[in-house]
């Protein structure tokens, strides 16, 4: 069963949510997809907001463009976290689906990642779900970890070849 959902407002926002996803699967946490427009298919985003917690799922991602209202509008029918994903596909590079998603009114939350910030939106699903999984929650130590060890192996490398060159 999943608990992460995924909705996107286009099938052509899925080159930058598959970030999230690659991160959900390393992770090993189950999750679904779906094509749901704010615009186009209102009355399918009540729906799904309103049907996904009795389906299991614990957190929602929403990705979406321009407007990008499908992140808001999940959020008015749920009390499911969502986290808004913010896709570059428009002349401001994004920041019209920026400030059109940190923006919510009050009683309205909706977590925010950067422009085109799947990886992210991917691991801040994981973190949420890691509260009660002690499991998951083991994984992001390591994967923290690992993170931490890369930056020291990169700068070690740096360090050497500063001193091969002097």
């Amino acid at each position: 069963m999943a608990q992460v959902a995924i909705v996107m407002g286009s099938n052509s926002d899925l080159p930058v949510v598959q970030g999230a996803i690659d991160q959900l699967k390393s992770f090993g946490v189950d999750f679904e997809a779906h094509v749901i427009s704010a615009h186009r298919t209102p009355q399918r985003a009540e729906e799904f907001a309103k049907s996904a917690k009795e389906n299991g799922v614990k957190v929602i991602i929403a990705a979406a463009g321009k407007a990008a209202h499908l992140g808001g509008v999940i959020a008015a029918y749920t009390t499911l976290p969502v986290i808004a994903l913010p896709i570059k596909s428009s002349f401001m590079d994004g920041l019209d689906s920026l400030l059109s998603m940190v923006q919510m009114p009050t009683g309205i939350p909706v977590a925010t990642v950067g422009v085109n910030g799947a990886d992210n939106a991917g691991i801040l699903a994981v973190q949420m779900l890691a509260v009660s999984d002690s499991a998951l929650a083991e994984k992001l130590d390591k994967f923290k970890a690992d993170m931490a060890k890369a930056v020291e192996e990169k700068d070690k490398k740096l360090q050497d070849e500063l001193l091969n060159k002097a």
